[in-house]
């Protein structure tokens, strides 16, 4: 599967401890010029877990009732957990069910960079 910065995937996403997967959307972070050169591609984690969403600078709050909700193909109230990234095969990756608009990608980088703390 190609995939694009800003597009948001299925995949089996390792649980923390490594003893399991389940499977949940991410969005791309990676650059498109990594995307189309390399086999791997990072991710970010969408989890329901939303309760950090409004304080947290490295989580991006994201609603199935908004546009960009909409265009990402989430079904529920969601939040894009910058913090928690994986460099996962593309092959991997089962569909892609949408994807964020620009906009939406600006903020996330400001999440990158906080998880980041690049300035």
């Amino acid at each position: 599967m190609t995939v694009s910065r800003g597009d948001v995937v299925l995949l089996n996403y390792p649980f923390s401890s490594g003893r399991g997967t389940k499977v949940r959307p991410a969005l791309i972070v990676q650059a498109d010029k990594n995307n189309s050169r390399l086999t791997n591609t990072i991710v970010a984690m969408i989890t329901r877990t939303t309760q950090r969403a409004k304080q947290e600078p490295t989580q991006y709050l994201l609603d199935p009732a908004t546009p960009e909700g909409n265009a990402a193909g989430v079904l529920h109230l969601s939040a894009i957990t910058c913090e928690n990234l994986l460099t996962v095969e593309q092959q991997l990756l089962f569909r892609k069910i949408g994807s964020l608009p620009a906009a939406s990608m600006q903020q996330i980088n400001d999440c990158l960079k906080a998880t980041l703390e690049i300035s």
